[in-house]
């Protein structure tokens, strides 16, 4: 009996909550304890690395609870209902941390959320994919599910993607509104030593040599800043990174700017100020010998932690609810009775299937290529594509991309599948992505500069790698079959749970890369928390000396060779490996469920 429409909507739903919230904590929660809880970026790097320990051995042993679960409800759904439910409490706690820890007590807080987040994740992961072949015959019935439920975890992972920065706003601005913990310090150049400059910016927002320096005796300026007590702790830091701004200098203000503001200290004498301003407005205000107005800033970081905190609830709320419906919805159809298999017997049976190991490798070499480029993809734009708008260059271009994954799994997937096999689509795929990063790497090479040309390369290796997000789950459900068919167990969690632990592993792996790429290239520049009074001065000679705080050429080109040859090379591996190993051609697979029907009739029968 076929799937209803209602059961693969409901199961599709499942897949959107699940990625909504895998994508808040993916994406944001290094974000969150580090630019607004101040949790160092190497402690929360040992974090990562300790989690991915944990990974290896809490994800199969994982599947081999849910294999050996029997209830009245199934083995799958039970486990999928208590993941769920636990991954949203600890999503709610981990972007919940309280700001009046110290920073020891920060870091711990980070590391026991993180790493319990990672384990009831995976408790809910595992037995959602492993349902895939309980309730499905195979065949395109289960092909068509694979590629729903991709879809829709494309689209959860979308959602998350274009409305968590505006939602965290809104959301944290509603709920701070005129907070009680917030103080406001005015700060002027009649008690303290305030130094001004004011600086152009060239057409494509770039900071120029055009910089006029303004010492406290040549201007009349009274800054105001807003935020809570944490704030002004220490270094006191603002600028259109962590604060909202307004200002006007001369009775001008610019159309295009940026500011920065930094004082040691409170208690400093010394505090200096950059204005940056488009050549227009520049010309104007550098007309007089001196700069007289106002500037007001005020912290958003009080507005970013609360918004955090509420918008993960919204999240886990809809996360359970979807759950629910699903777990309501899908019924565990294909159920065999199986003897229950020792710790030993289950991890000997995995590695026997020779198939599930080759596409867990096959996955591992194609998640590894794509998040070598995604986690470079935002020093290639900031260092090379360069320009003021380039955060609004990478959204658009992550926004058409991510788009493009989303069109390829919903309906270029199904096209392709009229006319070709699995095995033919997957080849096409891959060569589609290399042929993508070829043309990445010639536009790179040739010193393009606009980002609308890079949806071409951007096509092609997106829309490939979102079917292959596909097809490798059809692949990783049809060597379920062929583990039944050599060792008379379906050992549906442990191989599914291999694909929750793989993904992590592929992540893993490409972040040592891109990490290894930026220290080689020197390509991370300082980040705000290391800002002071002098670095801010010497920022502004370095302007004036007409040296501009770049990357040099050399390590342009590593950065994009890494990130695009990389790639290639990974891709080349994969397709290899995919080619020498993988067997299961249709005939195959109906071969091998036409075998295992008869075993379990002649069982049932004897």
């Amino acid at each position: 009996m076929n799937l209803t429409f209602k059961e693969k909507a409901a199961y599709g739903l499942g897949a959107v909550g699940k990625d909504m919230v895998y994508m808040l904590s993916a994406s944001y929660v290094l974000y969150y304890f580090q630019d607004i809880l101040g949790v160092s970026a190497v402690a929360m790097g040992v974090i990562l690395l300790v989690a991915r320990i944990f990974d290896a051995f809490n994800d199969p042993i994982m599947g081999i609870v849910v294999a050996k679960t029997k209830t009245r409800w199934g083995k799958f759904r039970p486990w999928l209902f208590i993941g769920t439910v636990t991954n949203a409490v600890i999503l709610v706690l981990m972007f919940s941390a309280p700001p009046s820890m110290d920073g020891k007590g920060m870091v711990a807080y980070a590391a026991i959320t993180y790493i319990l987040w990672g384990v009831t994740y995976t408790m809910m992961d595992i037995p959602y994919w492993s349902m895939i072949p309980a309730f499905t015959q195979g065949g395109r019935e289960r092909e068509k599910l694979s590629a729903l439920a991709r879809s829709c975890a494309g689209v959860g992972s979308a959602l998350v993607t274009i409305i968590t920065v505006m939602a965290v706003s809104a959301i944290g601005t509603m709920m701070t509104g005129k907070s009680s913990d917030n103080v406001t310090k005015n700060i002027s150049s009649s008690d303290k030593n305030l130094t001004a400059y004011v600086i152009q910016l060239d057409d494509d927002g770039n900071a120029t040599s055009s910089v006029q320096e303004y010492g406290s005796g040549a201007n009349q300026l009274t800054v105001s800043l807003t935020g809570t007590e944490k704030v002004f702790e220490d270094k006191i830091i603002f600028s259109n990174d962590n604060a909202d701004y307004t200002f006007t200098l001369n009775e001008v203000t610019a159309k295009t700017s940026k500011i920065e503001f930094v004082m040691d200290s409170e208690s400093e004498a010394d505090a200096a100020v950059a204005f940056y301003v488009d050549k227009e407005a520049y010309g104007t205000i550098t007309a007089s010998d001196n700069l007289s107005g106002t500037l007001t800033m005020t912290s958003t970081k009080e507005v970013e932690r609360v918004g955090f905190k509420y918008f993960s609830i919204v999240i886990a709320v809809l996360f359970v609810v979807f759950t629910i419906i699903t777990c309501v919805c899908i019924k565990e159809k294909s159920s065999v009775d199986m003897k229950t298999a020792s710790v030993g017997q289950m991890f000997k049976a995995l590695v026997q299937n020779d198939q599930a190991m080759t596409i867990v490798l096959t996955i591992v070499l194609v998640n590894t290529a794509t998040y070598i480029t995604s986690n470079l993809l935002i020093y290639f734009f900031k260092y090379d594509l360069a320009g003021s708008n380039w955060q609004g260059n990478y959204t658009l271009f992550n926004t058409f991309a991510g788009g493009i994954q989303i069109i390829a799994m919903m309906f270029l997937f199904p096209l392709l599948r009229k006319v070709f096999n699995t095995l033919k689509i997957f080849y096409v795929c891959v060569f589609s992505a290399i042929g993508g990063y070829i043309i990445l790497l010639a536009m790179a090479l040739a010193g393009t500069k606009s980002v609308l040309p890079f949806f071409v390369p951007g096509f092609f290796i997106m829309g490939a790698v979102g079917i292959l997000n596909v097809i490798v789950t059809i692949f990783l459900a049809n060597t379920v079959d062929y583990g039944e068919f050599k060792n008379r167990r379906r050992d549906e969690s442990v191989i599914f749970s291999m694909q929750t632990f793989v993904v992590k592993l592929a992540s893993g792996i490409a972040a040592m890369v891109a990490s290894i790429c930026l220290t080689v290239f020197s390509i991370q520049e300082s980040s705000d928390v290391e800002m002071s009074f002098k670095v801010l001065l010497d920022k502004v000679k370095d302007l004036q000396n007409n040296v501009v705080a770049t990357i040099d050429s050399g390590a342009v080109t590593g950065l994009r060779l890494v990130m695009t040859l990389t790639p290639i090379f990974v891709l080349i591996i994969a397709l290899i490996v995919f080619k020498a190993k993988y067997i299961l051609t249709d005939e195959k697979l109906a071969e091998l469920s036409k075998v295992n029907a008869e075993r379990r009739q002649s069982e049932q029968e004897g």
